[in-house]
């Protein structure tokens, strides 16, 4: 989606990946969100439930594509007191404030355009659709590298990280402004596995 340049840390082999299809590998990546908490703290929330398919061209990074689902009623904020924190989760998810995942039970991302800025970074926007509501993002995307393991059986991985800010009241969820931020951080990392042939 980026570049074909790699970390040695992450390359076994030194040739680049192949072009072709690559799907997230749910057991290592993670999907998180974080808003400012009256200005003095950062309140982190994740989600435990998405997934994401690259179509990867090494040799012509502005034609990878990537489409990106997520479920908003999968989330987790290790809110430390119980039974308060299934409450709390279930209403960020389901409450018409926020996640309104019974009305709005997908969110999703769809690139548009890719440009790289240097060997292994670049920027990716695309459309989030959010409530309803789609609306172009902006992240920040590292290329992490490639890696060709034995145990794969000759199915390739690549790794990417990603950042960007969302601005909630855009896609209509202004709860609890201004104690909570308008602008969401998400971060994203993970690791995408070569489609078998």
């Amino acid at each position: 989606m980026i570049a074909t340049a790699a970390p040695a840390f992450a390359q076994e082999d030194a040739a680049a990946p192949p072009a072709g299809t690559y799907n997230l590998d749910k057991n290592h990546a993670y999907l998180t969100w974080n808003v400012s908490h009256n200005g003095l703290s950062t309140y982190t929330g994740a989600f435990t439930d998405f997934d994401a398919t690259v179509e990867f061209d090494p040799a012509t990074p502005a034609a990878s594509t990537l489409n990106v689902t997520i479920n908003p009623a999968a989330i987790e904020t290790n809110y430390p007191i119980e039974p308060k924190g299934d409450e709390w989760e279930d209403e960020l998810a389901n409450d018409d404030k926020f996640m309104n995942a019974d009305t709005h039970p997908e969110i999703t991302f769809v690139a548009t355009s890719v440009e790289t800025t240097s060997d292994t970074t670049g920027t990716v926007t695309g459309d989030l659709t959010f409530l309803g509501q789609t609306k172009p993002v902006t992240l920040n995307v590292t290329y992490n590298g490639f890696a060709d393991l034995p145990w794969m059986e000759g199915r390739g991985l690549i790794g990417f990280s990603a950042e960007g800010i969302v601005t909630r009241s855009e896609f209509g969820m202004s709860a609890l402004l201004p104690n909570i931020s308008d602008d969401v951080t998400i971060k994203f990392s993970g690791e995408f596995v070569q489609a078998a042939e």
